[in-house]
C-alpha cells in the first residue's frame, strides 16, 4: 500500500463513446498522485483503440477479462490490483470535476474520516446538463445505509488502510451497493458528505419495461439475501424499505434547477 496514492477503479464495457472523456477527467485532476485501473469486460466496440494512447501515462493500467464477467467481478479484479491508501470509483461513462480528489482528500484528512462522498449532478448522453443535483444526508450510518444507498458510486472514497481488501459476490445488479454494505460490516462505519458538486453522472437511454418495478424490487431482495446473507424475511424487509426510501430520497435530496 502506497501512502497518499488514490487508486481509481474503472470498469468498462462497450463505453468507447464515453471512456475518453472519463479518463481525461482523471488526468486533469489537480491532485496528481493517483493510479487509474481500468478493467474491460470483453467490450465489442472500439474501447481498446480509445484507451491505447493513454497507456503512455504510467499511472494508467488497462486489464481485460478473459470472458464477460459482469460489473461485480470486474470491480473485484480492479480492487485486487489497487495499491493506494485511498480507493475511489469512476465508471467509464461518468466524469469528475478537476478538483474532486484534492478537495475530497482534504475534507477527509482534516476531519479524520475514513469514508466520504460528495454531491453530484446528472448529464445526458451528449454531456448536456439535466439541471438535476443530488445530495444526501450529512452522515450515513449503518441504519441509513440499510434503508437506502444514498452514496453515489462516482463520489465515494474510502481508506484502504482502515477497511482492507473489499470483494463482493457475483451479483448482477446493485453491485455498487454491495461494496458499501461490505464497508458497513464494521459497526462504527459512517460516511460523511462533502457538500460540493464534484462529479457528473451520465444518464443513458434504456428500454422501458412494464416490469421495471418488479425487477428493481427483486434486485434489492437478491442483494440483501444472496450477497449480504440475510434470511428471506429480513431481506424482504430491507427490500421494501429500499423502495420506500428511494421515493423519499428523490423528494429530499434531488433538486431541479
Amino acid at each position: 500500500m502506497i501512502d497518499g496514492l488514490v487508486s481509481i477503479i474503472m470498469p468498462s464495457w462497450n463505453t468507447g463513446k464515453y471512456i475518453e472523456e472519463s479518463i481525461e477527467s482523471v488526468i486533469n485532476q489537480s491532485y496528481e498522485n493517483w493510479e487509474l485501473i481500468i478493467v474491460d469486460d470483453c467490450s465489442t466496440d472500439n474501447t481498446d483503440d480509445v484507451v491505447k494512447p493513454y497507456l503512455k501515462d504510467g499511472r494508467i493500467k488497462y486489464l481485460k477479462n478473459d470472458k464477460n464477467s459482469g460489473a461485480a467481478l470486474t470491480r473485484n479484479k480492479a480492487l485486487r490490483e489497487a495499491q493506494g491508501e485511498w480507493i475511489a470509483f469512476l465508471d467509464s461513462d461518468d466524469l469528475w470535476m478537476s478538483d474532486k480528489l484534492e478537495r475530497q482528500l482534504a475534507f477527509m484528512k482534516s476531519n479524520g474520516y475514513v469514508l466520504s462522498y460528495t454531491e453530484y449532478e446528472k448529464i445526458d448522453e451528449e454531456d448536456n446538463p439535466l439541471n438535476i443535483y443530488v445530495s444526501g444526508p450529512d452522515v450515513v450510518d449503518k441504519r441509513k445505509m440499510y434503508n437506502y444507498d444514498y452514496i453515489g458510486q462516482l463520489t465515494m472514497m474510502y481508506s484502504a488502510k482502515h477497511f482492507g481488501m473489499i470483494q463482493i459476490k457475483d451479483i448482477k445488479k446493485n453491485n455498487d451497493y454491495a461494496i458499501r454494505l461490505q464497508l458497513y460490516k464494521k459497526e462504527e462505519t459512517r460516511a460523511y458528505l462533502l457538500k460540493e458538486n464534484l462529479a457528473k453522472y451520465r444518464i443513458r437511454k434504456k428500454s422501458i419495461s412494464h416490469d421495471k418495478f418488479r425487477r428493481k424490487f427483486k434486485s434489492h431482495y437478491d442483494l440483501f439475501h444472496f450477497c449480504d446473507e440475510k434470511n428471506s424475511a429480513v431481506a424482504l424487509w430491507y427490500a421494501c424499505w429500499n423502495m420506500f426510501y428511494g421515493v423519499l430520497k428523490k423528494k429530499r435530496y434531488e433538486s431541479v434547477d
